[in-house]
């Protein structure tokens, strides 16, 4: 059976992965992105009550604010991420395309839309915590035209079948999850044997440290100038700006872990994982781009143009080719921004 991607409630399931795991399936909760303010209390005490209500917050605004599309840009840069996370271990290359991929705490589908575009799989899942996520998610893949169902899903008990999947992908998830290896033990029991998981865009505990003050300075500095009177147009709408204010508070209390690469690594394998390996990414890029992307979401959409797109983008594509062919030879792994780990899932012994 297939349903409506842009349903939000009956998530859609293709015709071949709709078996038996969706005979006792519930039917999926509804976003819900307008939390009240007692639920924004409660969900301090709560974290993965903070997770759906940040998420289905963000949700329909989430590609805008984090530019993310669907285009050869993104393509590449996904494309890149898992490269990058697998290099050195050439199975990883051999084994393409995969056949069916999931995506773990999917957001709008960044991470395993683009990958698909890019010919690592040919048929996708994705899950989120957040059903707002969900649905804007499987309403991106139907755009796209790709074979791909969804499933409101916690990471800690992923609710399908064991040896169901080739791949499992999450970008920028791992440090939302409360339990990381419960997680990452719950994907090694949905991946076929001598499957593959890649996870990247994940916060190192010095690079988080760098980049929460970068944005903090950022956003405060921006916020105060355009108060002045000839600034004023510079200035959102002080609701808006209240309203990210609470959407920033619940941000920190969705934002659970940071990650030494080292230790991350102890948890894949602790796990049950092998071939494990972590990598970093973004010292310099992050410097600039922790910045701009705070000034971006300070100021009215509309009021930065394509020389400032062009600007950004460049920048950052500049200070990561820095990152990638200087500084990742001479700077401790620790200190970038962003750690990614893959590993796969044992293969039976003879």
């Amino acid at each position: 059976m297939t349903a409506s991607p842009h349903d939000g409630v009956n998530l859609s399931i293709s015709d071949e992965t709709a078996s038996a795991e969706a005979d006792d399936r519930t039917v999926d909760p509804a976003p819900n992105p307008h939390a009240t303010a007692e639920q924004v209390e409660a969900a301090r005490s709560d974290t993965k009550l903070a997770q759906v209500l940040y998420h289905d917050w963000e949700a329909e605004t989430y590609d805008d604010k984090w530019s993310i599309s669907y285009d050869e840009r993104c393509i590449d840069y996904a494309r890149g991420r898992f490269d990058q996370a697998v290099s050195g271990d050439a199975s990883a290359q051999s084994d393409l395309p995969y056949g069916r991929a999931l995506e773990l705490g999917c957001g709008t589908g960044f991470f395993l839309l683009n990958l698909m575009q890019a010919g690592i799989a040919d048929k996708g899942s994705v899950t989120d915590l957040s059903p707002g996520m969900v649905k804007v998610a499987l309403r991106n893949a139907g755009h796209l035209g790709l074979d791909v169902d969804g499933r409101v899903a916690d990471a800690e008990t992923i609710p399908y079948d064991d040896d169901t999947f080739d791949l499992v992908v999450g970008h920028a998830v791992l440090h939302h999850i409360p339990d990381v290896e419960q997680s990452l033990r719950e994907v090694l029991r949905v991946l076929k044997p001598g499957g593959r998981f890649v996870f990247a865009g994940e916060p190192t505990t010095v690079g988080n440290f760098y980049a929460r003050w970068l944005g903090r300075i950022t956003w405060e500095t921006t916020t105060r100038v355009t108060k002045l009177p000839f600034l004023e147009s510079w200035r959102k709408p002080q609701e808006e700006l209240d309203e990210s204010s609470r959407a920033a508070a619940l941000e920190a209390v969705v934002d659970l872990h940071t990650f030494d690469p080292a230790d991350l690594e102890s948890i894949a394998l602790s796990a049950g994982a092998e071939r494990v390996q972590a990598n970093t990414e973004e010292f310099a890029a992050a410097l600039l781009g922790w910045p701009v992307r705070t000034f971006e979401a300070a100021v009215p959409s509309g009021k930065l143009g394509w020389n400032w797109a062009k600007f950004a983008f460049g920048g950052w594509k500049t200070l990561s080719w820095v990152d990638e062919n200087v500084l990742q030879h001479v700077v401790p792994r620790g200190l970038f921004y962003n750690v990614m780990i893959t590993g796969t899932k044992p293969a039976p012994r003879a």
